[in-house]
């Protein structure tokens, strides 16, 4: 989308905030008047075994949310911003020393304490087992216990305890591409943009399992290094590739 003449945002730019509650509103709404159609979108998904991994709708959105900005980049000022280690250095710091820790206080702070009775300090979820894990019904596994519903092993645990593990999760994991869009909103330097992106995904295969089963708890809610893997792949290796060959 072109900029406004005079050089600042345009009207989707200026007003992305409100594009992004509209679409969580609309999200809710979705989820409570048709739920049906919520369960089929999230049914389309790459599963391995029986575990859906990557949401297939997700994926596409993200593919035509980045590619356009990946065409954008000039692989000479990928070189030249991969030499400038100020800014990459600060980046893996406050991504990888900071940024989970943070998280993780303001998780425990918020779920932990302040809503936890508001969720329900009873209240019970059910979440599909780890890529390649096959453990008996009745087994513990951390914080939950291993349950059949409709025929397949869940693992049940306590609900805030879900909402902490995925926003711990989230805190490990960079947003490679709100990390571009950002940057391309921002007239930031494309180069550094990709080369940071790229240097914090490989950093993740890295540092997200030690990072995952340290703030998690060794056993608690084990990382799913396949379905990381092939997010990583779809989500930030597809688009770069297909604009690589296209180029």
């Amino acid at each position: 989308m072109a900029r406004e003449k005079n050089g600042g945002l345009n009207v989707f730019e200026k007003y992305l905030t409100v594009w992004v509650l509209l679409c969580i509103v609309i999200g809710i709404i979705f989820g409570k008047v048709i739920p049906g159609v919520a369960k089929y979108l999230d049914g389309l998904a790459i599963y391995i075994g029986e575990a859906p991994v990557v949401s297939i709708p997700i994926a596409v959105c993200l593919f035509f949310m980045m590619y356009p900005i990946m065409v954008k980049i000039d692989f000479g000022e990928v070189l030249k911003a991969g030499k400038s280690i100020k800014p990459i250095g600060l980046t893996l710091f406050a991504n990888w020393a900071i940024k989970p820790f943070t998280m993780y206080a303001i998780s425990i702070f918020f779920l932990g304490f302040l809503f936890k009775n508001f969720i329900g300090s009873e209240a019970m979820d059910l979440v599909k087992l780890p890529p390649g894990a096959d453990w008996a019904v009745g087994t513990i596994h951390g914080a939950g216990a291993v349950v059949l519903d409709s025929g397949l092993k869940m693992l049940q645990i306590p609900l805030w305890r879900s909402f902490l593990a995925g926003n711990i999760l989230l805190g490990i994991a960079p947003c490679t591409a709100m990390v571009l869009v950002w940057g391309f909103l921002a007239k930031g330097n494309a180069g550094h943009t990709l080369v940071m992106v790229a240097i914090n995904s490989l950093t993740m295969l890295l540092l997200y399992g030690p990072l995952g089963g340290f703030l998690l708890g060794v056993g608690r809610l084990p990382v799913p290094w396949q379905a990381l893997l092939l997010s990583i792949s779809i989500y930030v290796a597809l688009p770069l590739v297909v604009h690589i060959k296209g180029a």
